[in-house]
This record gives structure tokens, C-alpha cells and sequence, in this order.
């Protein structure tokens, strides 16, 4: 699908957008939208995608999250902690919590990259010169913006998911969420839409390093084309999968603390414990005391690991359903 490629985001894969360049450095003076556009090829694209980027990533997150919720006594490891995982729960253990995020990114691919195509264009007009290419800082503020607008859908995905990845009992009537809906019903009775958003402040900070993911995302596609002969599918396919791995190089601690956030006991009539982290402050607070400066990066090796082959699988999905589809 050359000149209508796009590179993998953290989360959701983007879905084409007609008119705009082969990559999404490749800022033109103006882009245009085709009025021709079968937009439903982008939406079962995404779909495949969402597919592709659970199958391979969504392990390493369990094994991430449970990492970085759980007492430092309770795992010595990655390895430990996927040994365990499978000797008390199975192969399923390391899926707990897929449904969420696969319905949700189906949404979230159409809202991430719409979005930063329009913050894109919009950053370039308003705070640049638009005859010129959009410098790499450009890119990082509308990755900023859209990371945004897109929080507003991952907060409750990923909290949901959250809350199922750490329910470490085998027998389901031993945990307190039967499944993502009952969470989210029994979530909304007990604390509201509040509740349900409970992290979205976490959450907005987090994407906010979407300004790293981007604005590397635009260096590495400027030095491939200017220093390479790989085709722009290759570009995306290295650039992204690299700027992912700058992306949670600069953003893991955060991540770390909306997680924390994100586990911590509701209470209420939800009867699963006391709240101990009210603002954010107290969980960053919380993290450090349990593990010093390590506590930040306590589960990182999975996630580091997972960033790129899920990228990758999820961008080739995506492009060979695009090809196929009429």
C-alpha cells in the first residue's frame, strides 16, 4: 500500500487517510481529503490489526501490569511471574483482560489518527510556516494533542483491563469481575462515570509523552529517507517500531503510576478494599518507597520486549487487509 502507509501508534494502529503522504513525517503544505474514500476499509483494517497487536502484545502487558501492581515479594521476575502465571491459571491467565482493549482499539485507531491529522495541519498553519515541511517538534506537539483526545477512550479501556489482568484467582467465582461488562456494570453502580474514568488524569499525563513517540517517529523517517534506499513501507515499519521503543523509554515510570492508580481499591459498595492513592502524588510517592528509583521501571523488560514485534505484526496486518480489501 505505498504512499498511504501509516506507522504503528502505541495502542490503536492508524487507519489511511487519503491524500496524506507515504509517512506521517512526510508533512506536505497541505492535505487533502478524497471525497471517494471507502472509509469501511480502514475500520476492518483496524479490526485485523487490533487482532494481531492483542495476540502478540497483550501476554507481555499481563505479565507488565501484574509486574508493576503487584508486592516486589510476590515475583522475583518476569520469568517467574509467566511461570506462575501459567502453572496456577494456564495459558488464558496471560490473555486475562484482552477483551477491553480489542474492542476499544477498534475506536481508538479512528480517533488517534484522525485526530493527530487534523492537530497536525492545524499545528502546522497556526504555529508554523506552512510552505515548509512540519519540523519533528510539530509532530510531537499534535502527538500531545491527539494523545489527548484519545485518553478519553483508553482511560476506561485500560482500567478495565487493569482490574481483570490482576485477579490472580483460578476459579472465576473467587474473583470479583466476572468479565469486562460485569466490571464495568458493577464499576458504574457503585461509583458512576467517575468511577469508571477513574485514572483519566494518569492517563492524560502518559499519552502526553505521545510528544516523544511522534517527534522520534519524524527523526528516524527523515534519516532513513535521506541515508537509505528502503521503500516507505519499510520506513514506517523501522521508524515506528523504533520510536516506540523511545516512547516508553521516556514515558515507563509514568505508566507505572497510572497503573498503581488504575488497580488501586474503589471501595464503596464494591467492598475490594480501602483507597490508598487519592491523587497522583501518592502513588508516584507509594512507588518509590516500595522499590527506590527501580520501582519506576519495575516490570519494563516485557514491555520494552512486546513494544516492537506487536507494532510490527499490527502494521502488517493492517497494510495486507488494506491490499485485500476491494
Amino acid at each position: 500500500m505505498k504512499g498511504n502507509s501509516q506507522p504503528p501508534v502505541p495502542g490503536p494502529v492508524p487507519v489511511p487517510v487519503p491524500g496524506a503522504p507515504a509517512s506521517l513525517s512526510e508533512t506536505a503544505p497541505a492535505v487533502s481529503t478524497s471525497k471517494n474514500n471507502k472509509n469501511y476499509k480502514g475500520f476492518v483494517a483496524g479490526v485485523f490489526s487490533g487482532i494481531a497487536k492483542l495476540s502478540v502484545g497483550h501476554p507481555f502487558d499481563t505479565i507488565k501490569v501484574r509486574l508493576q501492581t503487584s508486592p516486589p515479594s510476590k515475583f522475583t521476575g518476569p520469568l517467574q511471574c509467566v511461570t506462575q502465571t501459567l502453572r496456577n491459571e494456564g495459558i488464558f491467565g496471560l490473555y486475562k483482560g484482552a477483551t477491553p482493549p480489542l474492542v476499544g482499539w477498534m475506536f481508538m485507531d479512528s480517533v488517534m489518527l484522525g485526530s493527530l491529522t487534523v492537530y497536525r495541519r492545524l499545528v502546522h498553519e497556526k504555529l508554523f510556516n506552512p510552505s515548509i515541511p512540519l519540523p519533528s517538534y510539530g509532530h510531537g506537539i499534535a502527538g500531545i494533542c491527539a494523545g489527548a483526545t484519545v485518553s478519553f477512550i483508553a482511560a476506561p479501556v485500560e482500567h478495565i483491563k487493569a482490574r481483570l489482568q490482576i485477579q490472580y484467582a483460578a476459579n472465576k467465582a473467587e474473583r470479583l469481575y466476572k468479565g469486562p461488562i460485569d466490571a464495568l456494570a458493577k464499576i458504574y453502580k457503585f461509583h458512576g462515570v467517575k468511577g469508571v474514568y477513574h485514572g483519566l488524569g494518569a492517563t492524560l499525563l502518559f499519552r502526553g509523552f505521545f510528544f516523544c513517540w511522534w517527534g522520534s517517529y519524524d527523526v528516524f523517517s527523515r534519516w532513513m529517507r535521506e541515508h537509505t534506499q528502503m521503500s516507505a513501507p519499510a520506513i514506517n515499519f523501522w521508524a515506528g517500531g523504533l520510536s516506540a521503543q523511545i516512547f516508553w523509554l521516556t514515558s515507563y515510570p509514568s505508566d507505572v503510576v497510572k497503573q498503581r492508580i488504575m488497580t488501586d481499591p474503589l471501595g464503596g459498595g464494591l467492598n475490594d478494599g480501602v483507597r490508598r492513592f487519592p491523587r497522583w502524588k501518592d502513588a508516584a510517592v507509594a512507588v518509590y518507597k516500595e522499590g527506590g528509583w527501580r520501582g519506576y521501571w519495575r516490570g519494563f523488560l516485557p514491555c520494552f520486549l512486546r513494544a516492537f514485534p506487536a507494532n510490527a505484526m499490527a502494521l502488517l496486518a493492517f497494510e495486507g487487509v488494506m491490499r485485500a480489501l476491494p
